[in-house]
């Protein structure tokens, strides 16, 4: 047993919703047995029990990143007019290299890597549609001991021929992928196809199947990122209504589904998804990078909606779920809502391992929970150690790390009570 001692910050709810759902003990004590949460709580003397000391540092659970691309590192910052043309011009080169297996090896680790060192812990990942990219993704993280979601991306159409799969093979790769991985370590199969655009309706039609033939696999993809986008969707299935009814008609709007983005919804898909208990996952930084709009939180929480952050790199600009909040922040203010830091940090661990269907696991220093938690650094810059000497409450600590910090406020990240990330020298 190993014993941490700090400033704990967890969530039991939603703090927006459910009263009482913050959990704040300043001099806190975090016991990890074999992997596990066995306590959390303040802080009592354990003289049998070797205890790390982080006084003046905040433990909270590992950060969850609910969308992220793992080929697309090599094009964060990348100049596109929209995501269409960002698409085209970057990202499906950039995929295309993951044909390569010793590439998407080398790729895939230095990306679980960057994760790591950032504070997030669990992450649903969009590698290629080349099955080695998966096989690549989940060995990095198999390695490193994380909890992580994958799926091979599924595209038969309206891309170039070096990431177009076929479809019925398309099927059968994920079928083996799923045999192969899923349940696997700490690792969960997600079936993946990319979007509706560059889906035909038999791939779409497969990627329902398999969802359905695979109890306890989770589905993601993109849902409403971009105007073009949705005008595209409506010119390509031509018998839908509304761009969530694509997925819908194929069996896609379910529990543990995680849609991306959301941006271009009505009221009724909000009530669809919130009524099908699927998530919605706000990906503020690439929504403003790419200028694809402005995330709906008033009806996302009217309808009772699941939410999510996502980094969304390579369109995300930051590995960094201290820049999300930050941005999402950024995204509310801009459509005249509250959104604090204990938004933020809930959504980015109890929040994230609600919408993955994984809050039995993560998010929370429950006991019996596995223990991927960070250390946070409130001094990790000058102007951050300046500003929190004026800072009265948690709730003001927090913002400020919520709007000044990134990865230099992680002084290390602890993957099922391991250290993972060297830490920073104080």
């Amino acid at each position: 047993m190993n014993g941490y001692r700090g400033t704990l910050v967890d969530f039991t709810g939603n703090p927006r919703t459910e009263a009482g759902a913050l959990r704040h003990v300043e001099d806190g004590l975090l016991l990890v047995d074999e992997g596990r949460v066995s306590y959390a709580g303040p802080f009592r003397e354990m003289p049998d029990i070797e205890i790390k000391d982080y006084s003046r540092r905040l433990l909270m659970p590992g950060f969850v990143d609910a969308h992220v691309h793992s080929a697309q590192t090599d094009v964060i910052g990348s100049h596109g007019d929209n995501l269409l043309d960002w698409l085209d011009r970057h990202t499906f080169p950039a995929e295309a290299r993951f044909a390569d297996a010793d590439y998407a090896q080398q790729a895939s680790e230095y990306f679980v890597d960057e994760l790591l060192s950032h504070g997030t812990t669990t992450a649903a990942v969009f590698p290629s549609v080349h099955p080695e990219s998966v096989h690549a993704f989940f060995r990095a993280s198999e390695k490193r001991g994380v909890r992580m979601v994958a799926g091979k991306v599924m595209m038969d159409r309206n891309c170039p021929g070096t990431v177009r799969d076929e479809t019925e093979s398309s099927y059968r790769d994920s079928q083996a992928l799923i045999r192969r991985w899923h349940g696997h370590a700490r690792l969960s199969y997600a079936v993946t196809p990319r979007f509706a655009p560059t889906s035909t309706d038999r791939q779409l039609e497969l990627a329902g199947r398999l969802a359905q033939e695979n109890p306890g696999v989770l589905l993601q993809t993109h849902l409403s990122e971009n105007e073009e986008e949705v005008r595209w969707v409506a010119e390509l299935f031509p018998w839908a209504h509304n761009y969530l009814e694509v997925y819908e008609r194929f069996g896609m709007i379910r529990k543990g589904a995680l849609f991306a983005h959301c941006l271009h919804l009505n009221g009724a898909e909000w009530e669809k998804l919130a009524a099908a208990g699927a998530a919605a996952v706000h990906c503020p930084s690439s929504n403003l990078f790419l200028g694809s709009g402005l995330f709906d939180f008033a009806t996302a929480r009217r309808v009772g909606a699941i939410v999510a952050l996502g980094s969304d790199v390579g369109g995300g600009t930051s590995f960094s779920m201290l820049r999300t909040m930050h941005e999402a922040h950024k995204v509310a203010q801009m459509r005249r809502l509250p959104f604090d830091a204990l938004d933020g940090f809930y959504l980015a661990t109890l929040g994230g391992a609600r919408a993955l269907g994984m809050d039995d696991r993560i998010g929370s220093f429950e006991p019996g929970r596995e223990a991927d938690f960070v250390v946070l650094r409130t001094d990790a810059t000058p102007l951050l150690a300046r500003r929190m000497l004026s800072a009265e409450t948690l709730s003001q600590r927090l913002f400020l790390l919520m709007t000044l910090g990134d990865e230099r406020a992680i002084e290390a990240t602890y993957v099922m009570g391991t250290k993972s990330v060297p830490e920073v020298s104080s």
